[in-house]
């Protein structure tokens, strides 16, 4: 597995980072995706869901979607203080297609990547999709 420490990539700054692992990520190409985390990395859903792997996001996102993709809104970069870390959040909007094919978009996400030496460490996922499932099966908001 090739990392982005021993690649001048990793000369980039933690947002460009978080931007190109997504763009590749939503291709999909989670093997190329995969370069720009530790082996170790820590990957949890909406729901608590945890993946070892990008491609187990992949798998997971074709059963909940037909298609989905990220309309990027902002990126905002938070160090750490005291420390070599980064905080990345990521915001959007998700957009695509149910699995019975209904068109979809302004579904509101928001990511949360722990950058460090170039590389994401963890990524936390959250969105409006649970809530958009429900409402889809007659669940009327409180």
């Amino acid at each position: 597995m090739t990392t982005l420490a021993a690649n001048p990539a990793a000369a980039k700054d933690p947002a460009s980072i978080v931007e190109e692992f997504l763009r590749i990520h939503m291709i999909p190409d989670p093997e190329r995706a995969r370069q720009y985390m530790v082996k170790d990395v820590r990957i949890t859903f909406t729901g608590g869901r945890r993946f070892p792997e990008p491609r187990d996001c992949t798998e997971f996102n074709k059963k909940r979607y037909k298609w989905v993709k990220k309309k990027f809104e902002r990126t905002d970069v938070c160090p750490v203080a005291g420390s070599d870390e980064v905080i990345v959040y990521q915001i959007g909007t998700l957009y695509g297609e149910w699995p019975d094919g209904t068109p979809f978009e302004g579904n509101r996400y928001v990511d949360r990547y722990v950058v460090r030496d170039g590389l994401i460490h963890s990524m936390d996922v959250w969105n409006d999709s649970a809530e958009l499932l429900l409402l889809r099966a007659g669940i009327p908001q409180p």
